[in-house]
């Protein structure tokens, strides 16, 4: 499972999983399905309005209707449903910009743009060498647009499922409130190292827990740290989240 991690405009950083090419060809076939049922309406609906005239008023019909459709559905899909077409919800996937800002219309317009090349000229096997090779599994709509595709549920790097019960700050009690003269950078900081923690559990993040640990001791002046490092640097963490919101 590929995942990137996105730091949001308030400096949160969440991790989400990479739609894989798997992922992203399911999404294609729903869209196609819709697209074609969307075209085949159109198309009767044409046929029934200019019956008594289907050679050149259809025509016309066709060229400033049913074409635009197909031509603009994912592009239109995207912009309307903030990175998503109808297969892309139905599969659970979206895009998003890697710098965590919202995507704009010029980035939805530029990945419709290469679609032509990354996916109907070369029958999808640039689209799908791309994302493959790429760590952001990016195709070349992507890459220049600085947008990738993400599976819509997020995960965050360590679980404190705790935190998600804690309603209001009168209904906790803290351990360590002294912790709130930590800046919000040096418990991001934390935070990563746990995360880091949680997805590469070697000797090497093992050693950057304890070094962190003991260093956050220090400077809250905690005599008497817990020996668990690892929760040590967990209630910190669920301490700075409480007294702070």
């Amino acid at each position: 499972m590929n995942t990137i991690e996105i730091e949001t405009a308030q400096k949160v950083i969440i991790q989400y999983e990479l739609a894989s090419v798997g992922n992203r060809f399911a999404a294609f076939i729903v869209d196609m399905m819709i697209l074609m049922g969307i075209l085949i309406f159109l198309g009767i609906v044409g046929a029934q309005i200019f019956r008594s005239d289907l050679e050149y008023s259809y025509m016309f019909y066709v060229y400033f209707t049913i074409i635009p459709v197909f031509l603009f559905y994912t592009l239109v899909s995207e912009i309307l449903l903030d990175g998503q077409t109808l297969g892309k919800r139905a599969v659970g996937l979206k895009v998003v910009k890697l710098n965590g800002d919202p995507a704009s219309a010029f980035d939805y317009l530029i990945r419709w743009a290469f679609r032509f090349l990354d996916i109907w000229f070369s029958a999808g096997s640039v689209a799908s060498l791309l994302i493959s090779s790429s760590s952001t599994a990016q195709r070349l709509g992507g890459a220049l647009s600085g947008t990738t595709v993400i599976r819509k549920t997020s995960t965050r790097n360590f679980a404190l499922k705790d935190i998600l019960s804690i309603s209001t700050r009168e209904e906790y009690e803290p351990t360590y409130p002294q912790v709130t003269k930590m800046s919000e950078t040096d418990m991001l900081f934390v935070k990563k190292v746990l995360d880091r923690f949680k997805r590469y559990k070697n000797q090497a993040h093992k050693s950057s827990v304890i070094n962190l640990s003991d260093r956050m001791a220090q400077l809250l002046e905690v005599d008497d740290p817990p020996k668990n490092k690892l929760e040590f640097l967990k209630v910190l963490l669920r301490d700075y989240i409480v007294l702070t919101r």
